[in-house]
Order: structure tokens, then C-alpha cells, then sequence
């Protein structure tokens, strides 16, 4: 049967002229074929969510291990909940949604076990050899560690989806080649010499809207599960006026609820004036930058999708909160002892033993490596791993493995 692509719907058709476009992308490393059904930036998505790294996501710890509720956030939900933000954003300044999700979905690949801790404990043992960062292990991931398909390594995302996850904070170096957060990795500036993602500019908007939503997400979601595990309280939401003023609101509209639904209904308007916030910002900065395409956000020399000076200092002050009562807290900080000990546990005996790593791919190549060659690989099967997995990992290889609860 012979498809009509003039029928096929690939999305709105009413994208701003700054907006990232399908049809014109830069392309692929490797030269593919079009879909007659689905935009480059819909199969980026599609080929996102059926990785084994996005299948990970679900037993990846967020801030909570996951052994402690069913109810906690893990990398996956987490994920879920950002890419709904950005395509809420995209569709607002009326973006590529599709490239605005897939960057949300592809934008924690490179993610340890045990949240921060495993990829702090990860990048003390790699320091010798480079070091550890989550945004470059991604890359490698979607470059390099995904084996799937017959002509190449990795899932061939297009330039602008590679873009984006690289540059969704914004510019690497400076234009004069200096790191903005420090020494380029090693990995992103490899794989720029075979495919020039232009490190020292702005990502496309759709990628700033990602970012951003990742900041929403996670400062919402986090204060509902410290409310969940106790770390948190109502009263000590009360301390900054942003979300005093929330449950004001929802107090004299609702004045019995049940602690439950007085969180969500916390949450939800928490999310909505954020993301208005974020329109808002960006839609008085396109209005003065008056860009006629992607690239003239690239080239703005400023972040677009932002929050307010207002909003910035509520940012701030609620993760100056979530530091305070629960990422530092005494509890926490004895679990994610124990979940570095179990990463620094492994590192050492695959090290010495690189048969251990019985799933690895490569694992008979690699015993006869020097030391830096073998740590990447190392390094690579151990920020794959879940939490579950590592935990069962270190049990069968050391009589004595922490107990994360």
C-alpha cells in the first residue's frame, strides 16, 4: 500500500520561525533515510525510548532508593515528568515539541546507580583517567554504548538532538575556548571532531525548555517526596514565601483537605506558575531579540527559556531548603556512604578482575588493556548498571554489602 505523506499529520504546523525544524536538520553522523511517516526529530524520541539505557531509568535512584516506597521517584518518573513540562513549554512558544521531549528523555542517560552519590564515587575512581560526567556519558551512550542496530554503534541521533543534550545548559567552552564548568570532557570533545556540535553557542530553544523543565520537575517533586518520607514538613515549607503563599491559597479555598491532597494541590499550582514564569521571560525576550530562526538562538549570547529574577530567588531558596533538609541530612548522607562503598567496591575488583563483568559486551578484550582503556570500559558498565543490579553485583563479590535503607 502506497502511503499519501500530503494527508499525514507530523505535528503543528504552526511553529515560530525560531523554532528548530525537521525537515531542515543537519543531519545525521550516518546518512539514513527519511521516514514517510514520522518527522527526524519523531524517530529521535522513538529510538530515545526504546534503548536499554531509557529502561534503566526505572530502578535508577532519584534522590530516594528505591527499596524505601513504591510511592518515591526514581530517574524514570522523574524523566516522564520533565518531558511533560518541555513539551508544555514547546507548545506554548510553539516549538518542535517532538525535539523538546526527546532531549527531556534522553537528557539523564548518563546517570549512575545511587543517584549523585554513585556518579560522585564513580568520578573519584576515574579522576586518573578523566574522570566522570553524567552529560558525556549520555553522549557516549547514544554515540557509542547502544548496540542495536546493524550499520552503527549507538541510536544516530540527529544533530540537533545531540545538541541538545550537550549543550542544554548552555556553552560548554567560552568563544575563546575556555571551559565554562571547567575542562570540556574528553568524550564530547572526541566525538565534535567527527560531528561539530558547535560547543561554544547556545543550544536550540527547544533544548533550553528541556532544561529548564528539568529544574521545575525536580524542585516539585522533591519537596513531595521529602513531604512523603518525613525529612520535610508543611511548617518548613512556610519558610520561603513562594510556597507559604501557595498553601495560603489553598488553605482558604479548601480549608479541611486532607494532608494528601493539600501536597498535590500544593505541587500542581507550583508547576503551573513556574512554567508561566518560564513563557513569560521567554516571550519578552524573543519580543526584543525578534529572531527569524534557530540559529539566531544560538547566537543570542543568552539563555531564552529562563525564570524571573523573582522566580531565580525561589529557585534558590528552594534548594537551598532541599540541601538543608534532605540531601545533607544525617540519614541520607549514612545511605549514600553505604551506595559509594558499593561503587568504589566494584570499580576495584573489575579492575582487577575484568572477567567479573560477566554482561559486559567486551569483557573477554578487555583484561589485556592498560589501565586508562580499561577504566572507560570499567566506568562504562558500571554507570550502566541500576541500583538493583549493583546491589546484587557487590553481594556476590564481597561478603559484606551496605545496607541502603
Amino acid at each position: 500500500m502506497t502511503i499519501d505523506t500530503r494527508a499525514l499529520g507530523f505535528g503543528s504546523s504552526e511553529r515560530a520561525v525560531y523554532a528548530a525544524d525537521p525537515w531542515t536538520s543537519r543531519g545525521r553522523l550516518y546518512q539514513e533515510d527519511g521516514s514517510p511517516t514520522r518527522s527526524d526529530f519523531q524517530r529521535d524520541r522513538d529510538r530515545i525510548v526504546h534503548t536499554t539505557a531509557f529502561r534503566r531509568l526505572k530502578h535508577k535512584t532519584q534522590v530516594f532508593i528505591a527499596q524505601d516506597g513504591d510511592h518515591y521517584r526514581t530517574r524514570l518518573t522523574h524523566t516522564i515528568e520533565v518531558a511533560q513540562i518541555a513539551r508544555a513549554l514547546a507548545r506554548a512558544l510553539k516549538l518542535d515539541e517532538d525535539l523538546a521531549e526527546g532531549v527531556a528523555l534522553v537528557h539523564d542517560f548518563g546517570h549512575t546507580p545511587f543517584g549523585h552519590t554513585g556518579e560522585d564515587a564513580l568520578h573519584e575512581v576515574l579522576l586518573p583517567y578523566g574522570g566522570f560526567d553524567h552529560n558525556a556519558q549520555s553522549l557516549r551512550i547514544v554515540t557509542k554504548l547502544e548496540r542495536r542496530y546493524a550499520e552503527f554503534d549507538g541510536i544516530n541521533l540527529t544533530w540537533e538532538s545531540l545538541e541538545g543534550l550537550v549543550k542544554h545548559n548552555g556553552p560548554l567552552p567560552t568563544p575563546d575556548g575556555v571551559g565554562t564548568r571547567g575542562p570540556v570532557p574528553q568524550p564530547i570533545l572526541d566525538y565534535c571532531e567527527l560531528h561539530d556540535l558547535e560547543l561554544a553557542s547556545y543550544a536550540s530553544l527547544e533544548a533550553q525548555v528541556a532544561a529548564i523543565a528539568d529544574d521545575i520537575a525536580y524542585n516539585t517533586h522533591d519537596i513531595d517526596d521529602g513531604l512523603r518520607s518525613g525529612y520535610l514538613t508543611f511548617e518548613m515549607l512556610e519558610e520561603i514565601p513562594f510556597l507559604a503563599g501557595l498553601m495560603a491559597e489553598v488553605r482558604e479555598r479548601y480549608p479541611h483537605l486532607e494532608p494528601s491532597r493539600f501536597t498535590h494541590e500544593i505541587m500542581r499550582r507550583q508547576i503551573t506558575r513556574m512554567v508561566e514564569d518560564v513563557i513569560g521571560v521567554a516571550q519578552a525576550r524573543l519580543s526584543l531579540l525578534r529572531p527569524e530562526s534557530a540559529g539566531d538562538i544560538r547566537g543570542a549570547g543568552q539563555v531564552i527559556a529562563t525564570f524571573s529574577e523573582a522566580m531565580a530567588e525561589t529557585d534558590r531558596q528552594i534548594k537551598a531548603m532541599l540541601f538543608k533538609r534532605i540531601y545533607r541530612n544525617a540519614d541520607i548522607m549514612r545511605i549514600r556512604a553505604g551506595a559509594a562503598k558499593i561503587v568504589t567496591d566494584l570499580f576495584g575488583a573489575y579492575m582487577a578482575n575484568p572477567k567479573e563483568m560477566q554482561s559486559h559486551y567486551w569483557v573477554d578484550h578487555i583484561a589485556g588493556l592498560s589501565d586508562a582503556p580499561k577504566a572507560r570500559h570499567v566506568g562504562d558498565y558500571l554507570a550502566g548498571m541500576t541500583d538493583t543490579y549493583a546491589i546484587s553485583a557487590h553481594r556476590r563479590l564481597f561478603d559484606h554489602t551496605p545496607d541502603l535503607r
